[in-house]
This record gives C-alpha cells, structure tokens and sequence, in this order.
C-alpha cells in the first residue's frame, strides 16, 4: 500500500484474493564457502577495508540492473569508474539496451543472466565484487492471486540468496533497497508524529488488511537483517517513497504509471492525499552514499517532498496546461510524513520537486506515453 494514495508504494491496487498462510522462513545458516557452480573452495582473503569502500572505483554488483533504480545506480556507478555486474532475466533482450548503451558500459558493465530463486546465478554474478547492491524485486502491476507465492516468497528468498552470496563471496558491504511501504503500516506509531527508521510496518496489520506488498517488503527487510546479524554480514537497507523522474528504460514502471494517469485519466473527483516523492536520480545518489560511508548503519528512508496530490497537479498545470486533469479533489485524513534526517547527516541531498515533476514528464513524451 502507499502511504500517498492508499494503493501499491507506486499507486498500484495490490490487495490479494484469498488469505495466505503465514509465511515459514528457514532458520539462518551461515552459507558454505563454496562455489556451489564448481565445488571449488572460496578465498578466505580479508575484503577491502570500510575505507576504501569511499574512495571512487571499485568492483560491484547491481541486482535487477534494468529496473527504473538500477538503472541509475548503474549509470552513477559506471561514470564514477565503478567496474559492474548487473543481474538480469535475459542479457540478449533489448530491453536492456539503454545499459549497453551507457557511458563506459562497454569496458565496465557485464550483464549475467539471473534468477533471485538460483543462488548459483546470483553467486556467479556476485563473486569476486567488493560491494553488491540488492535492487531486484517483484512489484506486480496489479492484484495476484496468491500474493504469499507470487510476492512475499520471491521477495524474502530472494533477497537470504543474494546475502547468502555475498556471505560466500565475502563482500564488504551490501546495500539493500527496502522500501517506506515496510514503514509506515503502523496504526500504533502516534498520531500526527514523523516516522523515522524506527517505525516499522506491523505484519498483521499488513495481512489482515490485504496489503501484501507491505507485508512483503516488511517481511523481506527484517529477514534481511536477521540473516545480516547471525552471520557477521556487513549490510544496510534503504527506504525510498515514491519513486518519479527520468526514465531510462523502455516502457513504463508501477511508480510511473501514478504520474502518467494523474495527467492522461481526467478524474472526475481524486482524494486529496499526501504524496511522498523522491527523485530516482537522487535514490541512486543514496545508495551509493550508503554504500560509501564507513559510518553508514541500519535502515535510511529516502524521502525529498511530500506534497498534496492537488499540489502536484498544480506544479503540472503551470507547465503543462492541456493535459486531463482530475477535476475535483477530496479532502482526506492524511497519513503522516517521513523523516530523512539520519539519510542527510551522510550528506545526502534532493533536487526540487518542480525539476522531478517536468523531468518525469518530458521523458514519458520522448517515450511516447504521453502528448
């Protein structure tokens, strides 16, 4: 659910159909140091240390490189002379051209074919890398029907085999991207208090009302964080809100798509909600810091403006003045906001809303999804 418009973090209707058991994790093992691939023994040479991590270069690995985040990160890393490993279903799918086609792609970026469900795949695109950021995750379009199948186990057993990876191929540090969907479905957070990183998304409250995206990503990051604790895993998670900017990939994204039917749908009447955006170009720029900050701990939320829908509409309307617009809005109890403060004291910064907003837009008209 999003904490800006009641449906998926990206605005879409993510309710299951059915109930779902509760999900059994396997208890926590230390993986073997062994290549499963090959059957050959790991190093137990010591990685680089914290330090070196913030200087620029480096070796890593970017699982989901084609995603709407990923792709960023991977332009960021590859124009601070970072050498990467990007995970993806198919390295020969044009989909994946605008990574290939980035700036020093061709001599620092190799594409492997991956699935969150084989540890194996995941292995061989993670060895040998220093740091490895964990981006990839199910984010369905609309509802499912076995939301516990078809969501919370990709998410949760996918993210144990990437930090089982990185346990195995002993990398330094592992940044994983979490979400503010497993923060703020909190109804014992008090009223009108700003969450921080200490508020955490109830997991009943997420399943009894149907909002298993929340539950997913909730169940995910504390699991995470389980493993990363028994197993001496150097790891921190980061929050993002609504996601919008610049699209490098083809096609549209779930974040996307809340920005494109604001503009396209021509509501008659939309809730007035509070909207909590951050730039995708300015998510990057936090992973990157969170991987390369000695200090960096925990869990940060990523989040720039929080904004009225009516807001946003009004930002749109002073650039854009024929598009279909909601024409009504209606007031509504809001959720509440998030803090960034512990993400800032890293040194991270935003750009203005206005510049997310027409940057959004100008690049869903060079893709032709909108006039």
């Amino acid at each position: 659910m999003d904490p800006l418009n009641g449906s998926g973090p990206e605005g879409m209707n993510l309710d299951g159909r059915r109930s779902c058991h509760v999900l059994h994790l396997p208890p926590f093992k230390i993986f073997p140091t062994v290549d499963h691939s090959t059957g050959i023994e790991l190093s137990d040479s010591p990685a680089p240390s914290m330090a070196a991590l913030a200087e620029k270069g480096g070796s890593v690995c970017v699982t989901g490189a084609g995603g709407y985040v990923a792709s960023w990160l991977v332009k960021f890393l590859l124009s601070r002379n970072y050498t990467v490993h990007g995970t993806v279903r198919d390295p020969q799918d044009a989909k994946y051209n605008h990574l290939k086609n980035l700036d020093k792609a061709s001599e620092n970026l190799k594409l492997f074919k991956a699935d969150l469900l084989d540890y194996n795949s995941l292995f061989a695109a993670i060895k040998g890398r220093t740091g490895v950021f964990h981006v990839a995750c199910p984010v369905p379009s609309s509802s499912v029907p076995n939301p516990e199948v078809e969501l919370v186990e990709p998410a949760v057993k996918g993210t144990l085999n990437v930090l089982k990876a990185c346990t195995a191929a002993n990398i330094k540090r592992t940044v994983v991207v979490s979400s503010v969907a497993a923060v703020f479905m909190n109804p014992n957070w008090p009223e009108g208090q700003v969450k921080d990183e200490t508020c955490w998304s109830d997991q009943e409250y997420c399943k009894t009302t149907n909002n298993w995206y929340c539950y997913s990503k909730t169940v995910a990051e504390s699991a995470a964080f389980e493993y990363a604790k028994q197993n001496g895993l150097n790891m921190v998670t980061v929050c993002p809100a609504l996601v919008l900017g610049t699209v490098l990939q083809r096609g549209t994204n779930a974040s996307s798509l809340v920005l494109i039917k604001l503009v396209k749908e021509g509501y008659e009447e939309i809730e007035d909600k509070l909207r909590s955006i951050v730039d995708v170009r300015d998510v990057a720029e936090a992973l990157i810091l969170a991987y390369q900050s000695p200090q960096a701990d925990g869990r940060y939320i990523c989040n720039a403006h929080t904004a009225k829908t009516s807001d946003v509409v009004e930002i749109l309307r002073r650039h854009y003045p024929n598009y279909n617009y909601p024409k009504r809005f209606k007031e509504v109890k809001n959720t509440g906001k998030y803090s960034s403060e512990k993400l800032q004291r890293l040194g991270w910064k935003y750009r203005p809303l206005e510049e997310t907003l027409v940057d959004s837009i100008e690049s869903y008209k060079r893709a032709g999804l909108v006039d």
